[in-house]
């Protein structure tokens, strides 16, 4: 299968740049998995589709600001032809001291948290790479620092010099929520990137899907007996990469932390046993479901690294409806939502979705698939 097979034409004007006022107000294109039947609905909608036999099971991550600009001391006397050619520019220029003259200049770089390794340290993307040899120090407002401690392909382990507590409370304070790099504009309220519903931090991405519920839009589901679930996934770097193969099989996942508490796995495979169907919001929520089924389709409870990839020709054990937004052309996430449908009717519904103009990828019109 190939890469290719999963591409559409998209117009650039209909990738939402900017949430809606109303998060309940999206619209919503319901999929019928079985015949390609479509439905143009809204997400408020929700509330009359789903009943007292489904299961809705949410990702309870929340978004770290994970893009943070430091600096790191560099002394040469020709780091301003170096800046023109790269790029880069200075944001203050220290006291000339040093040896024999030499100015001690501040170069601006950038760390973006990719995973957490411990409570202190981090595998991370940083830039200038060049730069950011082991054993350099970067230096932060508020007193936070690093240090570069090896190299491990394009990344960086990075060790900082407080604990994850204060390390979260300091970066969440000076610097921004990382946005796709397909959102051009910047959020003015960060909080309109974390769901309603988060509660655990570590992902350096919205799992988007959740975005659209309210919390009177889950009350009103738990007035119609709606069991309500959550999981966790850590949504990483890797959720941004592309297929960069052409046959899909040759991809390789990235890793993403799942977890799923004892008492949320036995009030999962009680609903299964009595018939219940398990509804999940977002490829998140299902790659973490599908990752901690066993084969007889019994969910496990506890943590692991997954890097589960799913295309069509998988075997679905657990997932019996997702809650998802529209996907990037050959992504995995494409390939997933297909795998659950069929290519032939995603390609379909795609197709209906932008004839009819829908708001695409985080910002952020929806899909039910059913």
């Amino acid at each position: 299968m190939k890469t290719s097979d999963f591409d559409y034409a998209l117009p650039p004007e209909l990738i939402a740049q900017t949430p809606l006022k109303d998060r309940d107000h999206s619209r919503m294109l319901y999929l019928h998995k079985e015949s390609g039947e479509v439905e143009d609905k809204h997400f408020y909608d929700i509330v009359d589709i789903l009943g007292p036999n489904d299961v809705l099971v949410l990702n309870k991550t929340r978004v770290i600001k994970a893009r943070l600009k430091g600096y790191i001391s560099v002394k040469s006397h020709h780091l301003k032809i170096q800046w023109q050619h790269h790029g880069f520019s200075p944001f203050s220029k220290g006291s000339t001291w040093g040896n024999e003259g030499e100015g001690l200049w501040k170069m601006e770089v950038e760390i973006f948290l990719h995973k957490q390794l411990s409570e202190d340290t981090w595998d991370c993307l940083v830039y200038p790479g060049r730069k950011l040899k082991p054993g350099t120090s970067v230096t932060f407002e508020w007193q936070l620092k690093a240090n570069i401690q090896s190299i491990s392909e394009a990344w960086r382990v990075v060790q900082f010099n407080l604990s994850w507590s204060k390390f979260l409370d300091i970066i969440d304070s000076i610097w921004h929520t990382p946005l796709p790099p397909y959102i051009q504009e910047q959020l003015d309220d960060t909080e309109r990137y974390q769901t309603v519903f988060n509660e655990v931090s570590g992902s350096v991405a919205a799992p988007t899907a959740g975005l659209h519920f309210t919390p009177e839009i889950l009350s009103k589901l738990q007035r119609k007996w709606v069991q309500i679930e959550t999981v966790l996934l850590h949504v990483g770097l890797g959720t941004f990469k592309g297929v960069e193969v052409e046959d899909i099989k040759d991809h390789l996942m990235h890793k993403e932390y799942i977890e799923i508490e004892p008492d949320t796995a036995m009030r999962l495979n009680t609903a299964k046993s009595l018939g219940k169907r398990i509804i999940a919001v977002g490829t998140t929520s299902v790659r973490t479901l599908e990752s901690m089924s066993s084969n007889s389709s019994e969910i496990q409870a506890g943590s692991m690294e997954t890097d589960i990839f799913i295309y069509p020709g998988y075997t679905w054990k657990c997932v019996d409806a997702i809650i998802t937004n529209f996907h990037l052309p050959k992504s995995t996430l494409l390939m997933l939502v297909s795998s659950f449908a069929s290519t032939e009717y995603i390609k379909k519904a795609y197709k209906h979705a932008v004839d009819q103009k829908y708001r695409f990828f985080s910002f952020w019109d929806a899909m039910l698939i059913e």
